[in-house]
């Protein structure tokens, strides 16, 4: 099974238009980061875990030409935007887009996309059916996630355990019960936003902590900001077991 970073960045920190920082100035495409977003193939199957703002160009630059699901970890824009863009596969795959998602974020997908699931259904809107996320397994064809909760300062977002593999992004706060359903993973990606503290994300040192805690085989940091800084000048700070996540990195569960 591969899992795909399609995105390793976040809206936070991020300026709309350029501020001439070392970051937006580098040329090395692993400082260039679109919204976080990871896909995970096995033979039969493609998931995707959230699609932001930029899952078109996402889509586009993986030639992704099937999906399976889509599943959310929280209701965030940078998270759930580009929800429109399944459209493509009703088309092309002749299938209506399974949606994984708590009560909370299909509360707001419907608020956010009401068009979608409007009564008086327009040409062309996307075709969806949304399954409701509990704390039970969710299983899609060969591929079976385990939702974990974990805390974005006030809001509840699900992380999730697939086999020996857990993915976690916007959190700042994990509980003890919740570290059990993780520990054992043997890969573990989590967000690591900026240095100094933030009231809803770990930042780089918390991050490093926790990981040391939990004690992965390997681990990736992901959700990350501009005010992190380079690529490669963070990279030879971290642990060795510790990597930043890269948009096109693609690792083997």
């Amino acid at each position: 099974m591969t899992v795909t970073f399609l995105g390793t960045g976040t809206s936070q920190g991020v300026p709309i238009i350029c501020c001439d920082c070392v970051v937006c100035k580098s040329t090395n495409p692993k400082d260039n980061r679109l919204r976080s977003s990871i896909l995970i193939e096995s033979e039969i199957s493609k998931v995707v875990i959230d699609s932001g703002p930029d899952f078109r160009q996402q889509l586009l630059r993986r030639n992704l030409k099937s999906l399976d699901a889509v599943v959310f970890t929280h209701e965030h824009k940078d998270h759930i935007a580009g929800l429109d863009e399944v459209k493509a596969f009703n088309y092309f795959n002749n299938m209506r887009m399974p949606v994984y998602a708590t009560e909370r974020v299909q509360n707001a997908l419907k608020r956010e996309f009401a068009y979608i699931f409007s009564d008086d259904k327009y040409p062309g809107i996307p075709e969806i059916d949304l399954y409701t996320i509990t704390d039970e397994p969710i299983k899609i064809k060969d591929i079976t996630l385990l939702p974990i909760d974990v805390v974005h300062f006030k809001m509840p977002v699900k992380a999730y355990r697939i086999n020996n593999f857990t993915y976690i992004t916007d959190a700042n706060y994990i509980s003890d019960s919740e570290k059990e359903k993780i520990k054992g993973s043997e890969i573990i990606v989590l967000n690591a936003l900026r240095r100094e503290p933030h009231l809803s994300h770990f930042n780089f040192n918390e991050a490093i902590n926790l990981m040391e805690e939990l004690k992965p085989k390997k681990a990736y940091f992901t959700h990350i900001s501009h005010q992190l800084g380079l690529h490669n000048d963070v990279s030879k700070e971290l642990p060795n077991f510790i990597e930043l996540a890269y948009d096109g990195l693609q690792i083997e569960i």
